[in-house]
């Protein structure tokens, strides 16, 4: 597999960048903070056991997560260490060399380059220019007789597009028309800035939806490593636990006690990342505005994450280069979103919303353009 473009990138600037302005997560909290926010005591994990935990994950922690499905139990949930476990378990598991996949594009990176490694695989593009809109067409003409499963992200990273409703329903009936996997990255549910956009989780809405989520992205606890994966369907879970053995076994004990927590006040976190990235969206939405020549941003439907159009001169590779080096100031170029499918958007970067660090970002990003505004300019 080609190396993953994107960690590769923050291998190098993540924690060398004064303003991290990509994150794709929101704000997190300490475990003081956690504690306090469920309104327990500072030594409520004192006791706690340093042994081997289930491979499946605790009992009371799938408990918890399988509460924020409408229609599922806890022997509907595998946990894994992070999404990115899941995506890859999930991928080996479903798919052989004889398959052929389906993946939404642009997507985060694992969703196509795990599958390429197995099998054939058909990228389905967003369309840049009508507001990211997946044309249910083109699902249904790269559909061959071998296809066995259909990948998508909504709230999509880096565009925060949102299917609208009546398309989701229809891309479950053509699932269920011929008898495909829908997985489902579901990772930014809970932070869509219309709550009416938000769609059911296709562990709930289809019997062969398997949904991937973690305490990473909307809950904002990205140390925790704790990812899940829900599905109807048993026996695929079961498969999925037996790959498990050879790659994590199990998750940390500290971060699944602290998960359980965190999902206790699950409503608090949530109103928290919400707050948050409608407030930044706003900055987002007047920064913008100040340089309509240079930029052109489309208001996400959810997650923390944007995708706006650089229209200036020079590329947006060697602008979001001179960002770094100049003002130390961290985005994605469209490099980063390079698919191996199909042609994706070569102007665009990703900005993040979710942190709570914008004012100090805006300010440095303004400081940039005021003396570069010029020589920016088409």
């Amino acid at each position: 597999m080609r190396n993953f473009a994107l960690e590769t990138y923050f291998s190098k600037w993540e924690f060398r960048a004064t303003h991290h302005m990509t994150a794709s997560d929101a704000q997190s909290l300490s475990i003081g903070e956690l504690l306090d926010l469920a309104d327990l005591p500072q030594d409520h994990l004192a006791s706690l056991h340093l042994g081997y935990t289930e491979t499946w994950g605790a009992s009371d922690l799938r408990q918890a997560i399988s509460a924020t499905y409408e229609t599922l139990s806890p022997e509907n949930i595998l946990c894994f260490a992070g999404a990115e476990e899941g995506v890859y378990t999930a991928m080996r598991v479903l798919l052989s060399a004889e398959d052929h996949a389906i993946v939404v594009v642009p997507n985060y990176q694992a969703a196509e380059t795990v599958p390429l490694d197995i099998c054939d695989v058909t990228g389905v593009a967003l369309d840049p220019d009508n507001h990211w809109h997946l044309d249910l067409d083109d699902i249904h003409q790269a559909i061959r007789p071998n296809t066995k499963l259909i990948s998508v992200c909504f709230p999509n990273n880096p565009t925060g597009h949102i299917i609208p409703h009546d398309d989701y329903e229809t891309l479950i009936n053509i699932c269920r028309e011929h008898g495909l996997y829908l997985f489902s990255d579901e990772v930014y549910r809970g932070v869509e800035l219309d709550p009416s956009k938000r769609i059911m989780q296709a562990a709930d809405a289809y019997e062969k939806g398997l949904s991937l989520n973690v305490m990473s992205k909307a809950y904002g606890l990205p140390g925790l490593r704790i990812g899940w994966i829900a599905t109807q369907d048993k026996e695929v879970l079961q498969q999925l636990e037996r790959y498990k053995h050879y790659l994590s076994i199990c998750n940390s004990a500290p971060s699944e006690r602290l998960a359980v927590i965190a999902l206790s006040v699950r409503e608090k976190l949530l109103d928290r990342t919400r707050a948050l990235t409608r407030s930044n969206v706003r900055k987002l939405d007047a920064f913008f505005a100040e340089y309509p020549d240079i930029f052109d941003w489309q208001h996400p439907d959810g997650s923390c994450i944007g995708y706006p159009r650089f229209l200036g001169r020079g590329g947006v590779e060697l602008f979001c280069e001179r960002l770094v080096e100049e003002e130390g100031l961290l985005l994605l170029p469209a490099s980063i979103y390079r698919s191996e499918l199909m042609a994706a958007p070569t102007n665009r970067f990703r900005i993040g919303f979710g942190r709570d660090n914008m004012d100090a970002g805006l300010s440095a990003f303004r400081a940039f353009m005021d003396r570069n505004h010029n020589a920016l300019r088409p």
